[in-house]
């Protein structure tokens, strides 16, 4: 089976390289702007779809595309552009239990199915001096909700409820799951 990863993400690479997937990896070049008001849930469907419909391939490749995004409180964070909005994003999460949303659109010529994952997670209380000492390592600032759980800010986590690797970028187990409608 062909596949594009159509993403710019290297954890999504690794994940699926651990899948043992052979795939090229293209990017979509779109708006992510979302719409006023949007849920999570839908806001993660919706930019993983634009994604997909952007990249252009024949009828017998399939096309993945994901989005993640943490949500707090009712707030959807994205990726920090500054270390003044990643400290503001780790001292909302700080001790308290935040859910990431990531969704999945795969295609195969006029074939398509989109799915979500959420998993709830739970931080323990952090420091100012944590979460200045988290950012100054850079890692915060390619990810949603400014945090990574594969690296240094897993120290952070109390727990999960849900799929660790949906936490990282992809839901991988259903991911494979899923693609098997499309052999």
């Amino acid at each position: 089976m062909k596949i594009i990863l159509a993403s710019a993400s290297p954890r999504r690479r690794e994940l699926l390289k651990k899948a043992g997937l052979q795939f090229s990896v293209k990017t979509a070049d779109v708006d992510e702007t979302l719409p006023d008001g949007i849920s999570p849930a839908n806001a993660v469907r919706y930019l993983c779809r634009i994604k997909n419909e952007a990249i252009k391939a024949d009828e017998n490749t399939v096309v993945i595309t994901a989005d993640t995004v943490v949500a707090c409180e009712g707030k959807i964070l994205g990726k920090p552009e500054t270390k003044k909005q990643a400290r503001e994003m780790l001292s909302l999460l700080s001790g308290r239990e935040h859910s990431v949303y990531t969704g999945v659109c795969i295609r195969k010529g006029k074939k398509k199915k989109i799915f979500t994952d959420r998993t709830r997670v739970y931080f323990y209380s952090l420091s100012k001096k944590e979460i200045d000492a988290y950012i100054e390592t850079g890692e915060p600032m390619d990810k949603a909700g400014a945090y990574g759980i594969q690296g240094k800010a897993g120290v952070f986590v109390r727990k999960i409820n849900g799929d660790y690797y949906n936490v990282v970028g992809l839901p991988l187990a259903r991911l494979v799951r899923e693609l098997k409608e499309f052999e």
